[in-house]
């Protein structure tokens, strides 16, 4: 048997560097510390060799440099991928040019079985390429849990450094918000139509706790039953009954009998002027099997009213660009007085604003983009109506308030980013798509200190998480204080003097004329630029065929190095200075000089860039040591909040016996499981104290328990009296 272990060789590609500040960086360096002593295993790792977060092995102890683009660090072999700066798909391309730095290093250096794990899943639609070009090569690919979905996915709970983050969008966007505009569009009035639930919709919101509960407890096929489908159950219940079965009644207190009863209102309003609506539902489209669906409802409730049934459309009913022009020409001229549509067949592209006088949201979109879209409609230069209605329908106790709520949420998020007021430093991205359980509960049950307990849990949990945030937030600004900002600002203080000292050094190289020039080429001086140019050539040739890089020559106060670009399959010229500038070798020899000629004059362009990047680095300091003085904002109410939830615990007194006489439940109530069953709540009037209305601060729950302690050892008169009481209440 033999002794000797097999080498495993381990390819690690997502990191820009090892040790740098980030997750992966910080994990790639503690992996290659911690096995740097394995001899049964091998890492490679891609780093960047240029750009933000690129990898300057000089900083670290122990590297054993190899050549320009390689080195050994903890025993693990570093390669590094030149990247253009081609904004945000800087990181696409690394990671395609790390994939394929990697297979050609399989295949050169015959490695056996080796595996691939990238650290995150940005190549998109190369992927597939790679996979089969590994496993060709005998090799296994490992995602992380970013790029499959076999596993949960991970999402953003928190931005930080939103400032930052801005004046990095802004290089390459020109954000132009509404207030900065100021366009002549009309006023609007937002009027809130606030609907109570019928009974068969308070029992369905009850039955979505249990569907809940069970897909929450795993005692669901998911294929059945998922909080998806509970969601999507919820937005149609609070929408209309029917569309859960149509065999229930037409309450007449809903939200589409309500949007009828404003739209004929405004129809017979704005008859004089042939004012037009438009009324937007994306859950219930028209159907013509005869099953019940919202956009027909109306239609025949609005026609049966008086309303000429040509003057009510559907845009589902104009399949093509010829019939739609011709109704929205309709509906500009006022012939066709109320459209119902949804969002994406009547939101963006839509000109039909000139009559428009209210619109009508029946359902509440997903995405705050939706509803922007739908409001564009009316909201809209060429409106010859200066003040208009916005209605929003809105059915309590069910799953409107929540849909809302969302939208709200992220919103707040976005109003941060695209606004032309300074952002706060950070935000929350609550993006929900699914309901929690606790959420659901919340909804169904009528015990009001659970429903408040459910509350306070969700806001004393998100208090405690920013807090825990605010505290990451500040260690991180203090070792950015410490260590990142005073680094990059030495470094770029550092590539500025370079830069000012290679343009004094370049200044007499760009004002030579075509009679005067010299370049030295592998010990040779040239004083022709075509002659030079193809020396560059033969040179790179030579460096290639040694499978090397290295010095080819000089050009005044600069040495030329070249070196072979394995990924991209060209020669890369170097201009080493006190800084280092780096071209392409073409083929055309006095192209090449031309290339170098306009490397050296682009370092007058790249110093007032560097300098802007210093000056934004000195901000972000002082802002950062600002930042980190500043204490967190929500302790007091987190500490209150949690105070109130530690009241309600003992109150509602869940996991004993007596909680039903903690509720103050009578005897025979007594086997009432409160807790459990939302289902069916006790009725706690007469046996719950109501709080007074004009009181400011809720009842200490706490002093509520300890005066039924004292009333049970008090005297019967008093005893009877408190009874007395309840029955009066």
């Amino acid at each position: 048997m033999n002794s000797k272990k097999e080498v495993q060789h381990v390819y690690l590609v997502g990191a820009k560097s090892l040790g740098a500040y980030g997750g992966y960086e910080t994990f790639v360096y503690k992996l290659t510390e911690y096995h740097q002593n394995k001899e049964n295993i091998k890492y490679h790792v891609a780093c960047k060799a240029n750009g933000d977060g690129c990898m300057d092995e000089s900083k670290f102890d122990g590297v054993t440099k190899i050549n320009e683009h390689e080195f050994e660090l903890h025993n693990a072999h570093c390669f590094k991928i030149d990247v253009p700066q081609i904004g945000p798909a800087q990181a696409i391309y690394y990671d395609v040019a790390a994939l394929k730095a990697c297979c050609e290093h399989i295949k050169e250096n015959h490695i056996p079985h080796p595996i691939v794990y990238i650290m995150a899943c940005r190549i998109g639609p190369f992927a597939g390429h790679f996979y089969k070009e590994i496993h060709k090569l005998g090799g296994t690919v490992y995602l992380n849990p970013e790029g499959t979905g076999y596993r949960a996915k991970t999402r953003f709970a928190r931005f930080f450094n939103l400032p930052e983050l801005i004046s990095l969008f802004k290089e390459s966007a020109d954000v132009q918000t509404a207030d900065m505009l100021n366009l002549p569009v009309p006023q609007a009035e937002y009027i809130n139509e606030v609907l109570k639930p019928s009974e068969t919709q308070e029992e369905m919101v009850s039955s979505f706790a249990d569907r809940a509960e069970a897909v929450r407890n795993g005692s669901v096929n998911p294929k059945f039953d998922n909080m998806l489908k509970i969601t999507n159950d919820g937005r149609k219940l609070a929408l209309d009954q029917r569309l859960m079965n149509d065999m229930l009644p037409d309450e007449p207190e809903s939200k589409v009998n309500r949007c009828v009863d404003n739209a004929f209102k405004v129809w017979e309003e704005s008859a004089p002027d042939r004012g037009t609506q438009l009324i937007f539902c994306d859950l219930s489209t028209p159907k013509a099997d005869g099953t019940f669906n919202v956009y027909d409802d109306v239609r025949e409730k609005l026609v049966a009213r008086g309303v000429p049934r040509e003057e009510v459309a559907f845009i589902h009913e104009y399949n093509t660009e010829t019939k739609k022009a011709d109704l929205f020409a309709k509906v500009r001229a006022g012939q066709v007085r109320i459209l119902m549509g949804s969002t994406p067949k009547l939101g963006a592209g839509t000109n039909i604003q000139d009559r428009l006088i209210a619109l009508h949201h029946l359902d509440c979109p997903w995405k705050p983009s939706d509803l922007e879209q739908q409001e564009g409609r009316i909201l809209r230069q060429g409106n010859r109506n200066k003040q208009v209605k916005i209605y929003r329908y809105v059915t309590e106790n069910t799953f409107d308030s929540y849909m809302w709520q969302i939208l709200e949420n992220k919103q707040k998020f976005i109003s941060q980013i695209m606004t032309s007021k300074s952002p706060v430093r950070a935000c929350d991205d609550v993006d929900d798509t699914a309901l929690s359980y606790a959420e659901i509960k919340a909804l169904a049950t009528g015990n009001p200190y659970i429903k408040e307990k459910m509350d306070l849990d969700i806001q004393v949990s998100k208090l405690k998480l920013l807090k825990a945030n605010h505290t990451s937030q500040i260690y991180s600004l203090e070792s950015d204080i410490a260590r990142r900002y005073p680094r990059e600002i030495t470094a770029a203080k550092g590539q500025i003097e370079a830069l000012k000292t290679d343009m004094e050094a370049a200044k007499p190289l760009l004002a030579q004329d075509k009679d005067h020039f010299s370049m030295e080429i592998s010990g040779k001086v040239y004083t022709e630029r075509k002659e030079a140019g193809a020396a560059i050539i033969e040179a790179c040739k030579a460096l290639k065929a040694a499978g090397t890089e290295g010095r080819i020559g000089s050009y005044g106060a600069f040495e030329l190095h070249s070196r072979f670009d394995n990924f991209d399959k060209v020669f890369r010229l170097s201009i080493k200075g006190a800084w280092n500038y780096s071209m392409e070798v073409g083929k055309d020899p006095q192209g090449n000089i031309l290339r170098v000629t306009n490397a050296l004059a682009g370092i007058e362009r790249a110093l007032p860039q560097v300098e802007r990047r210093l000056e934004t680095l000195e901000q972000q300091l002082a802002q950062a040591r600002e930042e980190a003085k500043r204490p967190f904002a929500q302790e007091a109410e987190l500490a209150e909040k949690s105070a109130r939830l530690a009241e309600l615990n003992s109150l509602l007194n869940m996991d004993e016996k007596g909680s039903e006489d903690a509720l103050g439940v009578d005897e025979d109530a007594a086997e009432t499981e409160v807790a459990d069953r939302p289902r069916q709540p006790v009725n706690y009037a007469g046996r719950v104290a109501e709080r007074t209305a004009d009181n400011a601060r809720k009842p200490s729950v706490l002093a509520q328990l300890h005066a039924k302690q004292a009333e049970r050892t008090a005297e019967p008169q008093k005893s009877q009296k408190r009874k007395s009481h309840d029955m009066e209440l």
